[in-house]
């Protein structure tokens, strides 16, 4: 005899009440865990095509490991090093670059010459602020993602966790489908298809897309000359995240600098923007279609509200959770709105079968 759905509910409302619980008093522990079962999802399907190429999945796994460290030494020895001592030389750079914006705007509204001009005042007061915490910003970001716990333990225990978990991952995702519920299995089955195809959609697409935009603004602003090109690349790439916002704020910030560098020759300022220009067409055109594919069901303003809520509630993890959480909620959301589409509650006496209907 199934269980009656009020008390299903409830041990389904304790469940998810104990998860949260378990986020919030366990956030920093769990972190190299969370990352690492991210890491494990987002390869597992380079796994599986490798065991389609005849590998067995051990062989698959350190393959994958084996490229995993050869990419990170070099980013390590290359382009992390650089980064750091861009963003920090972009931070000391600011109060000159405002600086020269204040002149730029004194020739040509000259009431802004007046020291108590509100615009004047704004613009040292906020280049002498970014100035002094530009060091601290940068500690605070990198302090964020790696220094939640110890730095060493989370480099250590992170590649581990993902290399056991893409290993033995169609054994625990066959291990969890033989826990469900019998009454609801071929339900939940459908539910986890949909929110993973959400997830492989968004998150392994534009992850995918994230990091060839990054790549590309990075190495073409560096070729042009910008400064602080590889910087902004990376700003670029990483808010690609959310659509549109990352062409905004990359080419606004990197036409900004380019306007102060290459004031006087305009065509590196153009060839500056045309470089977002491709980037959004080259995005738009093919990386999008092919890697992230038609709508997902994640509107931008939900996402960013799930990342808000629970980069707040849970701190980091919780932003890592963020995605996945949002898609599973879009997912139910949707499915309650089918049934109720489909009940009586929705379709009322008018919309019922008639015995004519039926009789028919």
């Amino acid at each position: 005899m199934a269980l009656p759905a009020r008390q299903q509910l409830i041990y389904w409302s304790i469940a998810a009440a104990v998860f949260l619980a378990l986020l919030w008093l366990l956030g920093n522990v769990i972190l190299p865990f969370v990352v690492g079962g991210a890491i494990a999802y987002f390869l597992d399907p380079v796994a599986d095509r490798l065991e389609e190429m005849g590998l067995s999945r051990t062989i698959s796994t350190a393959i994958i490991a084996l490229v995993a460290v050869v990419v990170f030494v070099i980013a390590a020895l290359l382009v992390i090093p650089t980064l750091i001592s861009q963003t920090i030389a972009l931070g000391d750079a600011i109060p000159e670059i405002l600086s020269q914006l204040q002149t730029f705007l004194s020739d040509r509204f000259p009431s802004m010459n007046d020291p108590d001009s509100t615009v004047r005042q704004s613009l040292a007061t906020l280049g002498e602020i970014i100035k002094s915490r530009s060091g601290e910003l940068v500690e605070k970001v990198f302090a964020s993602a790696l220094g939640v716990i110890n730095a060493v333990i989370f480099i250590v225990v992170c590649p581990v966790v993902a290399f056991y978990l893409l290993l033995d991952w169609d054994h625990m995702v066959a291990r969890i489908d033989g826990l469900l519920p019998r009454d609801h299995q071929a339900t939940i089955r459908e539910l986890a298809s949909q929110v993973d195809a959400v997830m492989a959609g968004f998150v392994r697409g534009q992850l995918t897309v994230c990091l060839i935009l990054g790549t590309f603004y990075s190495v073409a602003l560096m070729l042009v000359g910008l400064q602080f090109g590889l910087v902004v690349g990376a700003v670029a790439g990483l808010l690609t995240f959310i659509p549109y916002v990352g062409s905004l704020v990359g080419g606004a910030l990197s036409i900004g600098l380019a306007m102060f560098q290459f004031w006087g020759d305009p065509g590196w300022i153009v060839a500056v923007g045309l470089i977002f220009i491709m980037g959004q067409m080259i995005e738009g055109n093919y990386l999008t279609p092919k890697l992230v594919g038609g709508s997902v069901g994640l509107h931008p303003v939900w996402l960013l509200f799930a990342l808000s809520a629970f980069g707040t509630a849970f701190g980091f993890v919780g932003m890592l959770v963020a995605v996945p959480v949002s898609a599973m909620i879009g997912v139910l959301v949707r499915f309650a709105i089918g049934q109720y589409q489909g009940g009586l509650l929705y379709r009322g006496i008018v919309g019922s079968p008639t015995k004519d209907d039926e009789s028919a």
